[in-house]
């Protein structure tokens, strides 16, 4: 992956000044600045961001995901390594830490949960038991019980797309119990806004649309884009709950929200655009009955959607899918919802299939 010296080399190459960038890229010089200069990471936004400036790829193609997992899965952790050693954990592991989870976070885009699922419970189990038997100061102390937080969101992520929700609950949870050990309200709220959209999609959507404006409110400090997240989830959770206008009342809000976003957001939300907003602001309409209002919202995100994402390919042409089965033009959703099933056989899901069953339901009926 390129680093911010790669970055300003090839920008410099080019011929492009600092603030010549932020203007191409709507970053701002300070932000480009910083991750230039090694004190911020790279966002994989950032790097597409120059890719389009520059109008050449800045990284290799990357390994196979599913070598790279496996190596990561039978190697000794930094982590296991310091834990054994007995030694005081300093700012370098922390930020080893840190920077795997990025990595794990990146890798559940292009890895089904089955494949995934193990070297993140592996990671977890290791950060736990760093921050229970190591010793360190307060500072570094925060960071780890911050990554804690991040890889139980991200394991009770993939626990639950893979259809064991009483585990991803409880990781969930227990992530909330790292996230206040880190004094950082905006993961705890990211945790229970998790959990409650696994509860609008299997459990009781009243419960759900509770707990995602409980989220919401709870994270008043949230950034921007954050806040858009937790106002989704309330949408979604409001219209699975039958809620029409605390829907709307909410994706107003998503918009907003979304339309002050700036650069000082965290990582785990690099992957929040546009596209799927209007992914989301679609299904909410396929939900409250709306389906025609919900095709073009759809079909937009959907053409632009990076296609080595197959698992999101696969969700998204399914509710694009069940917006023409539910406008009548079965023809239009057979063909979609076969389009779905190529994309969900490169990465299966119980979350696809669960899709695709309910869309067949709706043609055979």
């Amino acid at each position: 992956m390129a680093t911010g010296a790669d970055l300003r080399a090839l920008r410099e190459e080019a011929g492009i000044s600092l603030a010549r960038m932020a203007g191409l890229t709507h970053f701002t010089k300070s932000h480009l600045s910083m991750i230039e200069t090694g004190k911020r990471s790279i966002a994989a936004e950032v790097i597409s961001a120059y890719e389009q400036a520059l109008g050449n790829p800045l990284s290799p193609p990357q390994d196979d995901p599913v070598r790279l997992a496996h190596e990561w899965l039978v190697s000794a952790s930094p982590m296991a390594v310091q834990t054994r050693s007995g030694r005081t954990v300093g700012t370098s592991l922390a930020s080893e830490l840190e920077a795997r989870v990025v990595e794990l976070r990146h890798l559940d885009d292009t890895m089904s949960s089955e494949q995934l699922g193990p070297v993140i419970a592996k990671e977890l189990s290791e950060a736990e038991t760093l921050v229970r038997c190591a010793n360190f100061t307060e500072p570094v102390g925060k960071r780890l019980f911050t990554a804690v937080g991040e890889l139980s969101q991200l394991a009770g992520w993939v626990a639950s797309d893979a259809g064991r929700y009483r585990q991803a609950q409880r990781l969930y949870l227990s992530g909330v119990a790292a996230a206040n050990e880190a004094h950082d309200r905006v993961l705890g709220a990211q945790l229970l806004s998790s959990l409650s959209y696994q509860i609008a999609n299997v459990g009781n959507p009243a419960d759900a649309a509770l707990l995602a404006r409980t989220a919401v409110q709870g994270a008043q400090e949230a950034t921007p884009v954050v806040r858009a997240l937790f106002l989704e989830r309330a949408a979604w959770a409001a219209a699975k709950a039958g809620e029409s206008e605390a829907t709307w009342r909410a994706l107003d809000q998503v918009d907003d929200s979304y339309e002050r976003r700036g650069a000082d957001e965290p990582e785990w939300v690099y992957w929040l655009n546009r596209a799927e907003i209007d992914v989301m602001a679609g299904r909410c309409m396929i939900e409250l009955g709306r389906p025609r209002e919900a095709e073009p919202l759809l079909s937009a995100a959907i053409a632009d959607y990076p296609p080595e994402h197959a698992r999101e390919v696969a969700l998204y042409r399914s509710w694009l899918a069940e917006s023409y089965a539910r406008a009548g033009d079965l023809d239009a959703a057979r063909e979609v919802l076969d389009s779905a099933k190529q994309y969900g056989s490169e990465m299966p899901s119980v979350r696809s299939n669960t899709r695709f069953e309910t869309v067949e339901q709706l043609l055979s009926t």
